[in-house]
């Protein structure tokens, strides 16, 4: 099953990339905006919402700010882990993958089926769902 998912995020990861870049984004790029376009988060909640480091999240949150897509801005949570939230800048050009990124889905759901795409869908998500619970599981132990 790993092995799986291992390949399967190279593939989504290479398909990310190829929405992402005539935005002037990559992939990592587009999925710390993505996960900050509700509502402003710190570094270690984007890391833990998207299941990558610290340190990883850090360094595109940097650049983001760096090119005018996102800003730091107050926690009042915590006064040293500054929030991360994007800019107009940053959210247009999430918003300008849109189109592609919705034609994309468009293809892979036709390639699938509608139900069966659902289906796939809904078995990922119990999947991390799953992996979920073993994590919490074992940070108990």
């Amino acid at each position: 099953m790993a092995l799986t998912v291992f390949k399967l995020n190279g593939q989504f990861l290479d398909v990310a990339e190829g929405l992402a870049r005539p935005v002037g984004l990559t992939a990592a790029h587009w999925q710390v905006l993505g996960a900050v376009l509700k509502a402003p988060l710190p570094v270690a909640g984007i890391a833990r919402d998207m299941g990558i480091t610290r340190q990883a999240v850090q360094r595109i949150a940097d650049i983001l700010v760096e090119k005018g897509m996102a800003e730091y801005l107050p926690n009042p949570a915590h006064r040293r882990a500054k929030l991360v939230a994007p800019t107009e800048r940053g959210r247009e050009a999430v918003q300008r993958i849109g189109p592609a990124h919705a034609a994309f889905a468009d293809r892979l759901c036709e390639a699938l089926g509608e139900d069966r795409a659902s289906d796939v869908h809904r078995r990922l998500q119990e999947l991390s769902d799953a992996l979920e619970r073993l994590e919490r599981n074992e940070d108990r132990a």
